[in-house]
């Protein structure tokens, strides 16, 4: 039996990917990735392309993030149908993920459409925030302590209460709203605390503390920050 598999590709260093997901990127027939905005191969593709083998079909396919609830999911219906097709025909079909397929993934979205039509599954990845504290070497989690993961874009009074509520905290999505998070982070002295990490495992990856930044600063897409706030130590800038 073929299955639609989603597989977590990590957060950017190839050598990040897990055994099983090499060995199912090695299974596949057919791999569907998102189609990158500026038209190049996209990150996920690259971080598997070591794994691929060279007679693997690549479909490419823009995945629209508009308002219109219904052109969206015409669109999106129109892969599913065509994953659906594939699977039929007898294909292992696979589509990437940044990270992990449970996280801020397309490909969970993308099962919506495909429940009980054909067989599904997926193989984890590391997220980009199980990376960042393995290379701060830092606890995400100790003992009682409360972790939010949360994203940047959220209603500005739930992220104020959620920084409030927990001891630690994953702020992901951090480019759409930079300006905003610092000043909450600022608000309460939270700056000195809050490792930003920009392109996690990648050649260009960058980490700061929150106030090695001025709240108009322009933070790439890839860019996540972690807060400790029992967590006093120095972060020395690495490039």
């Amino acid at each position: 039996m073929t299955h639609f598999v989603g597989i977590g590709v990590g957060p950017g260093d190839s050598e990040l990917l897990t055994l099983k997901a090499v060995q199912t990127l090695k299974q596949l027939d057919t791999l569907y990735v998102p189609h990158a905005h500026s038209g190049q191969v996209s990150l996920a593709e690259t971080i598997a392309q070591p794994y691929l083998k060279t007679t693997i079909e690549i479909k490419s396919r823009r995945f629209p993030m508009v308002r219109s609830q219904t052109v969206k999911a015409q669109e999106w219906q129109k892969i599913a149908d065509e994953i659906i097709a594939d699977v039929n025909a007898g294909q292992e079909v696979g589509f990437l993920t940044l990270g992990d397929p449970a996280i801020y993934s397309t490909f969970s979205y993308l099962c919506n459409y495909l429940q009980g039509k054909i067989p599904i599954r997926s193989v984890a990845g590391i997220s980009s925030f199980s990376q960042i504290a393995s290379i701060l070497v830092q606890p995400l989690i100790l003992d009682n302590e409360s972790l939010a993961i949360i994203p940047a874009n959220k209603d500005p009074q739930q992220l104020e209460q959620l920084i409030d509520l927990n001891d630690n905290v994953v702020l992901m999505k951090l480019a759409v709203n930079f300006a905003k998070i610092y000043q909450i982070l600022a608000q309460r002295n939270l700056l000195a605390q809050t490792t930003v990490i920009e392109h996690a495992s990648m050649e260009q990856q960058v980490i700061k503390t929150m106030n090695q930044y001025h709240p108009e600063d322009k933070v790439p897409y890839f860019t996540t920050a972690v807060l400790r706030k029992e967590h006093t130590d120095a972060i020395q800038k690495n490039t």
